[in-house]
């Protein structure tokens, strides 16, 4: 009985892990799906071992391809900010990051299932229809016919 209780224990532990990447394949299949997880895995493998000794990621966070003086800025646009933090900046340039990194990523897999190695922007459009958690962008990304 024994065994078959920590057997049990299992199977909810990689339903759990299923469960958090169920998002990260919404419109795309086969290997393009698997892609995606792969990316998904090794960010969050990497976020969560920076600074942790013995880790290739050190201060990751502070390392940035996004200015944060602009991201300041924008951020500055709500007139309901008055103040922010040092680190708001720093998260804040890593999620653009990650928002880019798999917009692009889904670009490429329609331009690839069209058989072009250009993205174009009726690429973008086609991969943002294919996933609901990116209605957000809807009216600012016109639908291609």
């Amino acid at each position: 009985m024994k065994g078959q209780e920590e057997e049990n224990a299992v199977i909810p532990e990689e339903e759990e892990v299923e469960d958090v990447f169920r998002n990260v394949g919404l419109g795309l299949d086969g290997h393009y799906k698997e892609i995606m997880i792969r990316y998904w895995q090794e960010l969050i493998n990497e976020i969560e071992s920076t600074n942790e000794p013995g880790s290739q990621h050190q201060d990751d966070f502070k390392s940035h391809s996004l200015p944060f003086a602009r991201i300041r800025r924008v951020m500055k646009t709500d007139e309901d900010v008055k103040m922010i933090s040092a680190e708001a900046p720093i998260i804040f340039a890593k999620a653009c990051e990650v928002f880019i990194t798999e917009l692009t990523m889904r670009a490429w897999c329609v331009a690839e299932k069209h058989k072009r190695r250009t993205l174009q922007k009726a690429d973008i459009a086609e991969a943002l229809q294919k996933s609901d958690m990116f209605d957000f962008l809807i009216d600012i990304v016109p639908r291609e016919k």
